[in-house]
């Protein structure tokens, strides 16, 4: 059944619209004949939303275009992002295996975080969809919105319909002599204009209007989320956003995860308060307290060979700096915060001589690298293989050898040794390089059943001259946000919608006469008392003295 939309008044009205687009005319039979203040919301414009026969693609606009829907979202995507600060998020840690630092820090309920995956919500999937689906009613509330208001708003005809003025909140209508009504319109454009409005006349009939542009402040407001949303989405981009803890060795160069610069750590130094310089809050705190925490840091970019494992990266220092708190390095968005610091010494290579069991010869020494040890080693009449390296050994549940932390707090060296008189297999060899490991572990009674008792060699550290110790490790706060500034930029287009709106309301007067009846409606979107002085003074300029209050028609019912 095709439904007639066409208005008394010539104009053709898309099917759902409540109020003429030209005239004002109420076209729904009950609105009609009621006797209510008419809904202005779009200025009676239809919406692709209400459509009463919708189809699939309706139905998903449908649900993206309810403000219901959107406050949900909104409510669920808080709710997940509480849930994320409950425990500090992965991200925030250095070197540590998060399901068992969970379990072991938080007990059982820090466990079921880990495990609902709540210690990484951010970057979760669930909540990103949260984020996409706010952005998609953002932008569809705003289309199934704003497109109407911008055809209404563009297509009002000066005369209005005698409903559309007399059921307007504020409304006024007085008879008039024939001389009266020839002279009036005309003297009303002057006060209208002085109150800012833009005055438009057609014969009989004005429209006054001004402040048209704080109706678009709430979808400034939508635009500016967007822009939001779309940054701290793009956040998840590889290249745009990093948030990481790193640990520089002092005297180590290190790759910054995700980018080809290379970070190295001159040199490490803290001051301490003396016991006269301590301010009065930290003389409690039962330690010493660092005045001064610095890292020498020198910034290199990769040049060539970059992704090639066997070759070494070639480099180019790009930056030197000294690292303080609130004082990091910045380069090209890359910034390094101090972030902590550890005087704990840490073995970086030892150098053990290489002893044959039966004789007491030496064969030299072999140089062993914690963190990129050779594989092969040649000493005297036997070839050593290193097969497994552990950075912080110990036995999983099953009695395996495993490393528990990807530190060197308990190296271990796991070689098949081959050679004279020896299988063709070799014998198994495990060393540790710290005289407490040896002990802990048992070394010798671990190489005693791993051989059956025929190792020819064994591995010996003569005095600190064999081992390389680093001193210091410094934990800086690598982050790099290239989004940011869409951050920054879809906030103050937020912060622009909102005072559009709050601080400006749009204003409209219309008034029509119609043999010797002078009709006026005024319409606004909020600060009615505002309007309805600005009319009274209007009309009083033109020789109508009313009382403001009466210019209210039923205001409690809108």
């Amino acid at each position: 059944m095709i439904q007639n939309t066409k208005c008394e008044c010539g104009h053709q009205n898309p099917v759902g619209t409540v109020l003429c687009e030209a005239c004002g005319k109420p076209q729904d039979e009950k609105v009609l004949v009621s006797t209510e203040l008419l809904e202005m919301r779009y200025d009676g414009r239809a919406r692709r939303s209400q459509r009463s026969n919708p189809n699939a693609i309706d139905r998903v606009w449908n649900f993206f275009s309810s403000v219901k829907v959107a406050i949900y979202l909104i409510v669920f995507t808080l709710v997940g992002a509480m849930l994320g600060t409950i425990y500090p998020q992965e991200n925030a840690f250095v070197n540590l295996d998060p399901s068992v630092y969970y379990k072991e820090t938080y007990g059982l309920p820090g466990n079921i975080y880990y495990i609902l995956g709540l210690s990484h919500t951010y970057e979760s999937w669930w909540f990103i969809l949260l984020l996409v689906m706010i952005g998609a009613s953002l932008v569809i509330c705003s289309i199934d919105r704003v497109l109407p208001l911008y055809k209404a708003l563009n297509k009002q005809r000066i005369p209005k319909h005698m409903q559309f003025l007399t059921r307007q909140r504020i409304t006024y209508q007085t008879e008039m002599s024939e001389e009266q009504t020839k002279e009036w319109i005309e003297k009303a454009v002057t006060p209208l204009k002085k109150k800012g409005y833009r005055v438009k006349t057609d014969e009989s009939a004005l429209l006054a209007e001004k402040y048209r542009f704080s109706r678009w402040g709430p979808y400034v407001i939508h635009i500016g989320l967007i822009i939001f949303l779309l940054a701290v989405l793009a956040r998840g981009l590889p290249g745009l956003h990093m948030d990481k803890h790193v640990a520089f060795p002092q005297g180590e160069i290190v790759n910054l995860p995700d980018t080809t610069f290379y970070l190295e750590n001159v040199n490490f130094r803290v001051e301490y308060y003396s016991e006269e310089e301590t301010p009065e809050e930290f003389k409690n705190v039962g330690r010493i307290v660092p005045k001064l925490f610095e890292t020498e840091a020198k910034l290199y970019e990769c040049t060539a060979d970059c992704t090639d494992p066997s070759k070494e990266p070639q480099l180019k220092q790009v930056d030197h700096h000294f690292i303080q708190v609130n004082d990091p390095l910045d380069y090209k968005g890359l910034k390094a915060y101090q972030y902590d610091y550890d005087l704990t010494p840490i073995l970086r290579a030892v150098s053990p001589e290489v002893i044959d069991t039966k004789t007491g010869e030496s064969y030299g020494t072999i140089e062993l690298s914690m963190n990129n040890p050779q594989l092969d080693y040649e000493a005297g009449p036997y070839h050593l293989k290193l097969t497994s390296k552990f950075m912080d050994f110990g036995l999983n549940d099953r009695g395996e050898p495993v490393s528990k932390t990807p530190n060197p707090n308990a190296p271990a060296f796991l070689f098949s040794v081959t050679g004279k008189d020896l299988p063709a297999d070799g014998v198994k060899y495990l060393y540790f390089p710290k005289e407490i490991d040896k002990e802990r572990f048992q070394q010798d009674l671990i190489n005693e059943r791993l051989s059956e008792g025929n190792m020819p060699l064994r591995l010996d550290v003569n005095g600190m001259d064999n081992v390389d110790i680093i001193n210091s490790t410094t934990y800086l706060n690598i982050r790099v946000d290239k989004a940011m500034p869409f951050v920054w930029l879809g906030a103050a287009i937020v912060m622009l919608g909102l005072i559009m709106g709050f601080y400006w309301q749009h204003r409209r007067i219309w008034i029509r006469i119609d043999q010797g009846t002078l009709t006026l409606g005024a319409h606004t979107n909020k600060n009615w008392i505002g309007l309805r002085r600005e009319v009274a003074d209007v009309l009083k300029k033109g020789n109508l003295i009313v009382d403001e209050k009466s210019l209210d028609n039923g205001g409690n019912k809108a």
